[in-house]
């Protein structure tokens, strides 16, 4: 006759256990992750950032105006732009790259055009994927926004 081993040496006693075990330690680690990493995209003054966005469209509205249209090239980690319409602009330009999801990619870099009226900005790294770029002129007066899908070496017309 088999004798009846005791339940903690059974198959099935630790399949039931292990199965509700496996959900709580998922819900833990959730609940650490969504503690840890907050939603940076919401807003605490949600009017004023709507006041700022009226301005924002009022500069981009002021370049096409003026008839502003740049040419940026990317070519390895060098980025050239370019401006090919409207009148002559000689001054520094702020150049603003904004990651979609990765706040920690975005850069900020304030250029000066050369000889040739081109502006030449050296990058760390290659810059590849969907980026949203801003041009702004060095008085913030005018911007030119677009977003970009930019592959290695690339032709891009910001307008």
């Amino acid at each position: 006759m088999n004798k009846l081993q005791p339940w903690y040496k059974q198959f099935w006693p630790w399949f039931l256990i292990i199965l509700p075990l496996c959900a709580v330690v998922a819900s833990i680690n959730l609940l650490y992750l969504a503690v840890v990493n907050k939603d940076p995209l919401v807003s605490a003054d949600y009017y004023k950032d709507g006041k700022r966005i009226n301005r924002d469209l009022k500069k981009i509205k002021y370049a096409k105006q003026l008839g502003l249209q740049f040419e940026m090239i990317v070519d390895n980690n060098t980025l050239t732009i370019t401006q090919h319409g409207g009148e002559p602009y000689l001054a520094a330009m702020n150049v603003e790259f904004f990651h979609p999801t990765i706040e920690a990619r975005d850069f900020t870099q304030v250029v000066t055009a050369d000889g040739n009226q081109v502006y030449r900005i050296a990058l760390d790294k290659p810059i590849i994927g969907s980026w949203e770029v801003r041009l702004d002129g060095y008085d913030r007066k005018w911007r030119i926004q677009q977003r970009l899908e930019i592959t290695d070496n690339g032709q891009y017309w910001l307008n």
